[in-house]
């Protein structure tokens, strides 16, 4: 039976007035104990290796990155072998979705050396190659990334979409929607991915460490959000975004919800203005650091600050800048080529709504962090 349900969050209650109405319809229940936020609410692990890029930051040392992941897993769990860190998540039996960030290509993208340690750690607790899916919204931006070179042969590399174009919905599943009304659209439905709902039994998010011109940064939660479902550039009109509750709404759908089981931040470069986008370097930045957990919200909650941080060190205008005077239309600003200019008032609020649904721990008092650095 289907399950029509109105999401709201506590945020605040001045904000709260400006919420859409949202509409969720899916037939899937939530598992007894969903992925996010999993089963290490409010725990980070940070790995730090000056190795893992050579010194222009260009390239990317494999073998420091399988020493980052297998530390970063280990820490995490607790566990002595990696090989076991891996099995409290997964079982030879899983289909496993790996969902990639292609989009701030080629610079700041889910790294190929990141990717395919992951998918190393599958096939050693048994996960066939073929039960593997690298997937993303986009083709035309994935292929950009050519992930094939990297992994086995058999790993499934699937887009929902050509490119992000008008109604290319043949990939989502027509029964699993959020629907809400932002700015008069015709079209209200955001729907699920049918990989999601009818093909995986788990899925890896693996994220970057990017500024972001609607939310403030993106992250873990945009990512499988944004990356999962269909008709969603819609949130954002003439300096207004609906990312501060759309985001978190859109994590928050089952299954994606449940099958969401762990967080691997790609942190090796980063993007501090001009994201979701990467396309010179002149806004990246070399933070050289990969995150752990299973707490989306925990995560987005350290890179709001590590973005921010790496702002104010520039001597430009905060993500949390809401001043009208700053949006390129009131300004006759060019969007995205001042750091000082916005084209629409972030929204890095949306960590927050997310954590208020239940998807982790926004508190950074809360947040256990445990920086290795190697």
């Amino acid at each position: 039976m289907l399950a029509a349900t109105p999401l709201a969050s506590t945020i605040h209650a001045e904000e709260s007035t400006d919420i859409p109405k949202y509409k969720i319809v899916t037939p899937h229940k939530p598992a007894g104990a969903p992925g996010m936020p999993g089963p290490y609410p409010g725990k980070v692990i940070s790995v730090k290796s000056a190795k893992c890029l050579s010194e222009d930051g260009l390239k990317i040392d494999g073998e420091v990155v399988r020493e980052m992941m297998e530390r970063g897993m280990r820490t995490l769990t607790g566990d002595a072998k990696t090989v076991d860190s891996w099995r409290r998540f997964f079982t030879a039996e899983d289909v496993v979705g790996i969902k990639v960030n292609a989009g701030g290509r080629p610079w700041v993208v889910s790294s190929r050396e990141i990717v395919a340690e992951t998918i190393r750690n599958l096939t050693e607790v048994g996960v066939k190659p073929q039960q593997i899916y690298i997937y993303e919204r986009f083709k035309n931006q994935l292929d950009q990334v050519k992930y094939a070179p990297s992994v086995p042969e058999g790993v499934n590399i699937f887009a929902a979409e050509r490119g992000n174009g008008p109604n290319d919905n043949q990939s989502y599943d027509p029964g699993v929607y959020v629907e809400a009304d932002f700015f008069g659209e015709d079209d209200t439905r955001s729907n699920l991915m049918r990989l999601v709902t009818q093909k995986l039994t788990k899925i890896i998010n693996i994220p970057n460490m990017k500024d972001h011109g609607a939310t403030g940064a993106t992250g873990c939660l945009k990512n499988i959000a944004y990356g999962s479902f269909s008709n969603v550039a819609r949130t954002h009109h003439r300096g207004v975004s609906h990312t501060l509750s759309f985001v978190g709404t859109l994590a928050s759908v089952e299954p994606l919800r449940s099958k969401t089981v762990l967080q691997i931040m790609d942190g090796l470069r980063g993007v501090w203005h001009g994201g979701p986008f990467a396309t010179t370097l002149k806004y990246v930045f070399f933070p050289r650091t990969i995150m752990f957990g299973t707490d989306p919200v925990a995560i987005d909650r350290l890179l709001l600050d590590i973005i921010d941080d790496e702002r104010k060190r520039r001597g430009v205008i905060s993500i949390w800048n809401r001043d009208p005077k700053t949006l390129s239309f009131n300004n006759g600003g060019p969007p995205n080529k001042d750091p000082n200019v916005n084209f629409i008032i972030r929204e890095p609020k949306h960590v927050e709504y997310a954590g208020n649904l239940g998807l982790g721990v926004h508190d950074r008092k809360a947040i256990e962090v445990k920086e290795i650095e190697m």
